[in-house]
């Protein structure tokens, strides 16, 4: 399926660690980098809610575009733009991916990657994850992370607008050397949402039901 090879790498599978393990070294931070860190920190831990447009990419020099909506803690739902009818929802137990072209419904439990740390009720940049690198720019940082356990599951890059903080991109990188990406488009901060919006639901559900 399109969507489970490419959407699935972004969040919440845990990727397939055909690469030998290997030891990752932590990044050597300055005193300036850690404050930062701790900024990253905190600001992503107060972004409880956030929806956007979306444009995907990845390494081949394929694009998809559609609108992403996070509520932490572990939901999430992505509707891929027509003629796309693709869609993934996060419903904070289960991750269900919807392949419009199979008309088929994948379940599974909110997985183990390093990405799914975005969706996480409290988010450190610490522990369970290591950070390898980290890079500031005039007016964008970037840091890197792997899973401390299991760095070859693969490696999430986190791009930040700076001054004011914001959150404009991310990028993973899995186990095979694949890049995917999704950069963020007039991104709203602090959303509310329907408390069923999270919810889902088949679009082939009222057929089954009639027997159709």
């Amino acid at each position: 399926m399109r969507l489970l090879s490419i959407v699935f790498i972004l969040f919440f599978a845990t990727l397939p660690a055909f690469a030998a393990a290997r030891s990752v070294a932590p990044a050597q931070l300055s005193a300036e980098q850690r404050a930062d860190l701790a900024r990253i920190e905190s600001y992503l831990n107060q972004l409880k809610s956030v929806s956007a447009r979306f444009t995907q990419f990845n390494d081949a020099g394929e694009f998809r575009y559609g609108e992403i909506a996070i509520k932490r803690p572990g939901k999430m739902r992505v509707v891929y733009a027509p003629p796309e009818n693709d869609f993934i929802v996060a419903d904070g137990s289960f991750v269900h991916v919807w392949d419009a072209a199979m008309e088929q419904q994948t379940s599974m439990p909110i997985g183990s990657s390093v990405a799914e740390f975005m969706l996480r009720e409290n988010i450190k940049l610490e522990g369970d994850v290591t950070v390898t690198r980290f890079e500031r720019f005039p007016a964008k940082l970037e840091i890197s992370l792997v899973s401390s356990k299991n760095p070859e599951e693969g490696e999430l890059t986190l791009v930040f607008e700076d001054n004011p903080l914001k959150l404009r991109q991310w990028k993973v990188l899995d186990a095979q050397g694949r890049l995917t990406g999704v950069h963020l488009e007039n991104a709203r901060e602090g959303v509310e949402f329907d408390d069923n919006y999270f919810n889902f639901v088949p679009p082939n559900l009222g057929k089954r039901k009639s027997g159709k």
